[in-house]
């Protein structure tokens, strides 16, 4: 049996570690409660709105929307079970396979993505881009990009 040895951080590591933890937790906190206070809905929910208004005629399969949306596909399906009946997306079944669904944006949730929009854009530029340098955030976005990359393969 071969023993693996714990690779614990250094101490800087262990700050790095805390604050990046720290700070993207209560970004996306402040979004989310921004979004529920301005919207009247959760940031999840806004991100499948967006992922659907860009999406060809608005409308994407369901697992696809769970896989660009980063959710679960149970959790999609309870998320657009609310949309629907908000009147935002509208589940139609899927021409090509009888057990696939296809997740479709209304013209009344492309509206309220519409109106909700500005505010949200403000809160990402307010809470993050104006805290940063123009090379920060290109560290950031190069920092995202690998990260991102590491974890498609885990």
């Amino acid at each position: 049996m071969m023993l693996v040895m714990t690779r614990w951080l250094t101490p800087d590591e262990q700050r790095t570690w805390r604050s990046f933890l720290t700070a993207s937790r209560a970004l996306m906190d402040t979004l989310d409660r921004e979004l529920q206070r301005d919207a009247g809905m959760p940031h999840a929910y806004y991100e499948i709105l967006v992922r659907l208004s860009e999406a060809p005629e608005r409308r994407l399969r369901m697992s696809e929307l769970a896989d660009v949306s980063g959710s679960s596909r149970s959790r999609l399906s309870h998320a657009v079970s609310r949309l629907e009946a908000a009147g935002w997306v509208r589940r139609e079944d899927c021409p090509t396979d009888r057990r696939g669904q296809i997740a479709h944006l209304t013209d009344d949730g492309f509206a309220k993505l519409a109106a909700a929009a500005p505010g949200h854009v403000e809160g990402v530029r307010e809470h993050l881009f104006d805290a940063l340098s123009p090379a920060q955030v290109e560290q950031l976005r190069h920092i995202s990009e690998v990260l991102t990359e590491r974890l498609k393969r885990a």
